[in-house]
């Protein structure tokens, strides 16, 4: 009996796999340039097209089907951080990041998806996928190349360090000792999953300032205790709600966007904080007038 590889690379989203899979943007098949992979394709092509208009499955060489899921979510990663790199730009100059994303988004041959700045992005993919793309490019002799998809990484580093340095800057430059709300943990709303999570690394530099943390997350609770379970002992508390863990703190700071944030009594919230009270929102979730 003989086998063929196919590839057919997957392109769901956490938090929407299930909408993606049923109604997907494309279906992407690879294979070698022979007629039985091209058979072996196509026998392929008829399970999905029992759901997917046959418009949306794409066949392409072995070499294209990988490198087309890297490019993907390469790109996504980019559009991030690029529009990071902008926030820092609009806080220097007191423009409105949003208010510059949405005009440029305005633009059709741009678009408005993944022009969300925040503290950068995360997920066990994105610098997965945007690394192994650098490898391969330095593998086939093109660091120019290499070192400008490197830099997409670097700009998502940075603005996660940004972000700590703002706290501090606002906070008369020292954090010691003073308690600190986390609301979210999960690199994404809608999931779980904390897989190179910003959260991650904002709450292990607020923690190496010795900081304390009262981190509430819908439902990343049990990740966190694992991601933060190397945390000097009691320095993290894990909290039950979000207005618990703003009790006496002298900080709010915002790591996962979830909508549910979006409906928090903040009088009670500020009422409860110690005072001067901050909040930082590093999702740029909120109202904040």
């Amino acid at each position: 009996m003989r086998f063929h590889i196919l590839s057919n690379p997957e392109f769901l989203a956490e938090g929407t796999a299930i909408q993606d899979l049923e109604n997907p943007d494309r279906v992407l098949i690879g294979g070698l340039d022979t007629p039985e992979d091209r058979e072996a394709m196509e026998k392929l092509v008829s399970v999905y097209t029992s759901w997917v208009p046959r418009e949306k499955i794409i066949t392409t060489t072995l070499w294209s089907s990988e490198l087309s899921k890297l490019v993907a979510n390469a790109l996504l990663a980019q559009r991030i951080s690029s529009i990071n790199s902008i926030s820092a730009l609009c806080e220097k100059t007191e423009a409105n990041v949003n208010e510059v994303a949405k005009a440029a988004g305005c633009d059709s041959r741009i678009g408005s998806k993944f022009l969300k700045a925040g503290i950068g992005f995360g997920g066990s993919c994105f610098k997965k996928d945007i690394l192994n793309l650098v490898y391969l490019c330095e593998h086939f002799g093109l660091p120019e190349v290499a070192a400008y998809w490197e830099q997409v990484v670097k700009i998502n580093e940075y603005q996660s360090e940004r972000f700590i340095r703002n706290i501090l800057a606002a906070m008369f430059n020292t954090i010691a000792d003073k308690k600190i709300a986390i609301l979210g943990f999960a690199f994404k709303a809608d999931t779980g999953d904390t897989r190179e999570s910003p959260a991650i690394s904002v709450c292990t530099k607020l923690l190496n300032e010795h900081a304390s943390l009262a981190i509430y997350d819908p439902k990343a609770m049990d990740n966190a205790r694992r991601d933060l379970q190397d945390a000097p002992a009691g320095s993290v508390k894990f909290c039950q709600d979000p207005y618990e863990a703003a009790a006496d703190a002298h900080a709010l700071v915002i790591l996962t966007e979830w909508p549910c944030f979006k409906e928090l009594d903040f009088k009670r919230i500020y009422k409860s904080m110690q005072k001067p009270a901050f909040i930082f929102d590093g999702r740029n979730l909120l109202n904040h007038k």
